[in-house]
C-alpha cells in the first residue's frame, strides 16, 4: 500500500508552494461619522482578536492575533486632508501567544498583552502617534504612562501614500507583529485620481512576512538568545528568521492576473528579513512611488530591495506575458541570503481573459514635489549604530551607546532642517525609521577614522557620497544603513511638536534597546 505523503508544518519541503489564491484585505468600514467642525468625519473601532487562520490549504489552522480578527487587517483607506478617528480596541487574551522575555523595558512588572498601535509614516500629532509607553491592556485595566486618549485621530495632512499600521508596545512589538498585528492604510489624494493609474481590482497591497511553524502549525518563534544563553529563559533572540513566506497571510500565493496593467503597493512587514525582488522572466518594474507617495518621475527597474517597513509602488504590465506563469523571486540582496523556500515569494498567472480594454497609464511625470536644500540645515547630527552585552551576556544593538531610558538627545526645533549622519559599524544593514517626519537620503560613503573630528562628528562632504539606489530616490520613512557606511538623510520637521521616537525595524532589535527618543519642540 502507497504510503500517505505527510505534510509537516515545520517542513517547507512537505508541502507545495502556489496552490493557495492571493487573498486581498478588505476595506475597512466605520461605524459612523460625525459633524467635526463642519468636518464628516468617519469613526472607525478596529478590534484586536486571537482567531484561527489558515496560511496553508494542507495547514491546520493556526491561532493568530489580528485586527478585526483578521491579518493583514483591514485597509482603511483615506482623503489627504480628510481626519479619520480610530479606536483601537485590546481585546487579546491575557497570555501570549508566543513566550515572553520579561527582562527587556517594559516588561518587567507591567502585563504580559499590552498593545499601542503606531501608524506608521503619519503625519500626526504625538498623543495619537502610538507611542512605545502609551500601551493598554485589556478593557484599559492597565496603560503605560505615556498613555493620554482612546481615540487616535489621523489628520491625513500629507500627500498620497501607502501607510501601514501596527503594534508598537514597548518590549513585546516583535512578539505582537509576529502574531500578525498589521494592517495597510492608504491616503489618497486629487493628484493620484488625475494620473490615471491601474485601480479598483487592478490596485493590489501585497503585505511579505516570512513565517516558521511548528508541527502541529503554531507560529515558531524562537525562545533564548542568540547564541543561546542559559538564563533568562525565554530570552528574546537579536534576530528571528522564517523559513516559509506568507504574502497576505498566504504562504506561497498565486495571483491569476489579466493581460494588462497592474499596481502593487509591496510592504516588508517582517521582523528582520530583507528582500531583494525581482521577476522570473527578467521583466520590469514600473516603479511610481516610495514610503512616503510617488516619485517625481516613473522609472523602470528590474530588481530592489526592500528592507522591513520598507514599501514600494509599482506597476507591471502583464499586457506582453499572456499564457506566461512569472514568480516573484526573492534574490540578490536578500538578508540574509535567501535558500530554495524563501527564494520565491509568490506566483503570477496570466490567465485571465481581457475583462475590457486597458485605459490605464503609466505616467512619466508624477509629483513634482520640491526636494529639501541641504544648505539650509539647521543642525548636523552623527548617530552611531554600534553594540554592547548586557547583564545576562546577550548582545544588544544601541543607537550612540545609549538605551530606551536614558535622556533624550535628539531635541529638535520645529520648523528646521536636520541632517542626520547614520555610521553602521555592523557587518549587516540595520532598516532606521525616523517617526513623524519624511526624509530624503542624501547618499552613503565607506568611512575610516579620518572621516570623524576629535568630536567624533562626521566630516560632511556632500561631494563626496555616492547617490542613493534609484528605487530610493523619493520621499522616505525608513533608510537602509549600509554596514561600514555613512547613509545621510535630510529632513524638516514641519507641523507637530512633542514626543515621537526614531529606531531600528529589525523589531527584535528595537525591542532590546535600539530605540531613542525623539522630543520637537517649539
Amino acid at each position: 500500500m502507497e504510503e500517505k505523503f505527510r505534510v509537516d508544518p515545520s517542513d517547507p519541503a512537505t508541502f507545495p508552494k502556489f496552490i493557495d489564491h492571493l487573498t486581498v484585505p478588505p476595506l475597512a468600514t466605520p461605524e459612523k461619522t460625525y459633524d467635526y467642525h463642519s468636518q464628516d468625519i468617519p469613526y472607525y473601532k478596529i478590534m484586536m482578536k486571537e482567531v484561527r487562520h489558515r496560511f496553508h490549504k494542507l495547514f491546520p489552522t493556526t491561532r493568530i492575533w489580528g485586527y478585526n480578527g483578521m491579518s493583514p487587517g483591514p485597509t482603511i483607506e483615506a482623503s489627504k486632508d480628510a481626519a479619520v478617528h480610530v479606536r483601537w480596541v485590546n481585546s487579546l487574551p491575557e497570555k501570549h501567544l508566543i513566550p515572553v522575555d520579561k527582562t527587556l523595558h517594559g516588561t518587567i512588572d507591567t502585563p504580559e498583552v499590552r498593545t499601542v498601535v503606531h501608524l506608521h509614516g503619519a503625519n500626526v500629532a504625538a498623543d495619537s502617534d502610538g507611542h512605545p509607553d502609551a500601551w493598554y491592556s485589556r478593557n484599559y485595566e492597565a496603560v503605560g504612562h505615556a498613555f493620554t486618549r482612546r481615540v487616535y485621530k489621523y489628520t491625513n495632512h500629507q500627500p498620497g501614500t501607502t501607510l501601514w499600521y501596527h503594534d508598537h508596545a514597548v518590549g513585546i512589538t516583535r512578539l505582537n507583529v509576529y502574531a500578525g498585528l498589521a494592517g495597510f492604510y492608504l491616503i489618497r489624494d486629487r493628484l493620484e485620481e488625475r494620473l490615471n493609474l491601474p485601480r479598483g481590482p487592478y490596485e493590489i497591497p501585497l503585505m511579505i512576512q516570512d513565517k516558521a511553524f511548528n508541527e502541529d502549525g503554531s507560529l515558531f518563534y524562537p525562545d533564548n538568545a542568540t547564541p543561546p544563553v542559559n538564563k533568562p529563559v525565554p530570552s528574546t533572540p537579536s534576530f528571528f528568521i522564517g523559513n516559509t513566506i506568507a504574502v497576505n497571510g498566504k504562504l506561497w500565493p498565486y495571483l491569476n492576473v489579466e493581460p494588462r496593467k497592474y499596481r502593487f503597493r509591496i510592504l516588508n512587514a517582517s521582523n528582520l528579513r530583507a528582500y531583494g525582488l525581482s521577476l522570473s522572466n527578467g521583466g520590469i518594474f514600473h516603479q511610481i512611488g516610495t514610503d512616503q507617495g510617488l516619485l517625481q518621475n516613473s522609472v523602470e527597474i528590474d530588481s530592489f530591495v526592500l528592507e522591513p517597513a520598507e514599501r514600494i509602488d509599482l506597476i507591471i504590465d502583464f499586457s506582453q506575458y499572456r499564457g506566461q506563469e512569472i514568480t516573484l523571486v526573492n534574490g540578490e540582496g536578500s538578508t540574509p541570503p535567501a535558500d530554495a523556500d524563501t527564494g520565491v515569494i509568490m506566483k503570477f498567472r496570466v490567465v485571465l481573459p481581457l475583462k475590457r480594454p486597458d485605459t490605464s497609464d503609466i505616467p512619466e511625470d508624477l509629483f513634482p514635489y520640491h526636494p529639501i536644500n541641504p544648505s539650509l540645515a539647521y543642525r548636523e547630527r552623527t548617530l552611531h549604530l554600534d553594540e554592547t552585552v548586557d547583564r545576562y551576556g546577550r548582545v544588544m544593538h544601541l543607537l550612540d551607546d545609549r538605551m530606551w531610558h536614558d535622556p533624550v538627545t535628539e531635541i529638535v526645533k520645529k520648523d528646521t532642517i536636520e541632517i542626520w549622519h547614520l555610521v553602521n559599524h555592523f557587518d549587516f544593514p540595520h532598516p532606521i525609521h525616523v517617526h513623524l517626519v519624511d526624509f530624503e537620503i542624501l547618499g552613503r560613503k565607506p568611512f575610516t577614522v579620518a572621516d570623524f573630528d576629535k568630536k567624533g562628528n562626521y566630516k560632511y562632504v556632500p561631494q563626496s557620497l555616492s547617490p542613493p539606489e534609484i528605487y530610493e530616490r523619493g520621499l522616505k520613512d525608513v533608510v537602509r544603513a549600509t554596514p561600514g557606511e555613512v547613509t545621510t538623510i535630510a529632513m524638516h520637521f514641519k507641523e507637530h511638536t512633542g514626543d515621537y521616537i526614531w529606531h531600528c525595524h529589525i523589531l527584535e532589535h528595537e525591542d532590546n534597546d535600539m530605540m531613542r527618543p525623539l522630543k520637537v519642540v517649539d
